[in-house]
């Protein structure tokens, strides 16, 4: 295996479990909620699913703990912001820190627990791409219906344009009789399981085990992907990509002999999150209500 190939495959395990978070969060924000609580979904879910994993001794058990803990946190944002109008932001902060407070405090040394890995035949051995696509840990496949099945939900099905309705004009929704925060608590919830299972996946499938705030700011580099992806599914699914790409190369260019800056390299992906955010923001336009609160009546 050469070097490309093994960045590749590096940069497509790093950009698994944004892909997942991604994927709920565009979901959120296209029904008009800003999720800055993702980072609390991804490390819940992957502090749970290694306690999990433990206590049963197995992994697919602690996957199911991860996406049940991302639901949790949903439901606790959800109901804060849109059932009591508390601000969606300082909500989110605070489920963040105090996952993070939670999580540290309880954590300790566990034993290693990995999802097995999946080869599929005849793919796996193509050249440059087998290895990095087809013969990875399972729970990565999932990514293959999920994509579809979110860009179905949100852009073909009822649920889904009475979502993007209230992301867009919660007002005139609310005047068809769409259940404006109703939807937008939906669409948190499906964040929040992706969300736990983006967590669980990284931490069970391919860290295999649990270190204090091991997502390290990841939910917040899936904010930038959607923002880079100009609020479309396949543009954050890039923007994961690319911010995978650049942590697999801050990884693999010291082993590969170059001699670089490493605080540099520790802050690439997060420089060029910040980078896509301050180029990109302002050239695509997000949902019009997007983290504007919902009140019947007040425009």
């Amino acid at each position: 295996m050469n070097d490309f190939e093994l960045i590749l495959g590096s940069a497509v395990r790093l950009a698994a479990p944004l892909m997942f978070a991604a994927i709920g969060e565009w979901i959120a924000e296209r029904a008009g909620t800003l999720n800055i609580s993702v980072e609390a979904m991804m490390l819940g879910g992957a502090f749970t699913a290694v306690t999990g994993a433990v206590a049963t001794g197995s992994p697919e058990f602690g996957l199911l703990c991860g996406i049940v803990t991302g639901l949790v946190v949903a439901l606790i944002h959800a109901n804060l912001s849109h059932r009591l109008s508390v601000n969606t932001y300082v909500v989110g902060l605070t489920l963040n820190v105090l996952v993070l407070g939670l999580t540290s405090y309880l954590a300790d040394k566990t034993e290693f627990f990995q999802v097995a890995k999946v080869a599929i035949p005849w793919l796996s051995d193509l050249p440059i791409i087998g290895s990095a696509l087809f013969d990875v840990r399972w729970t990565t496949y999932l990514l293959i219906a999920l994509i579809p099945l979110a860009w179905w939900l949100v852009q073909r099905s009822r649920w889904g344009l009475e979502a993007r309705a209230a992301g867009e004009n919660p007002q005139s929704a609310d005047v068809t009789g769409i259940h404006v925060n109703k939807r937008r608590r939906q669409a948190l919830l499906i964040c929040g399981l992706l969300g736990g299972l983006a967590g669980a996946h990284l931490a069970v499938a391919e860290v295999g085990t649990f270190n204090t705030n091991m997502t390290a700011g990841r939910g917040y580099i899936v904010l930038a992907a959607v923002i880079f992806g100009g609020w479309t599914l396949r543009g954050a699914l890039a923007g994961c990509l690319l911010f995978g790409a650049a942590d697999a190369l801050r990884l693999a260019l010291p082993a590969l002999g170059y001699e670089l800056n490493a605080q540099l390299l520790i802050a690439s992906p997060y420089l060029l999150a910040l980078a896509a955010m301050f180029f990109l923001a302002k050239s695509h336009r997000g949902p019009a209500a997007l983290g504007a609160p919902f009140v019947r009546g007040i425009t």
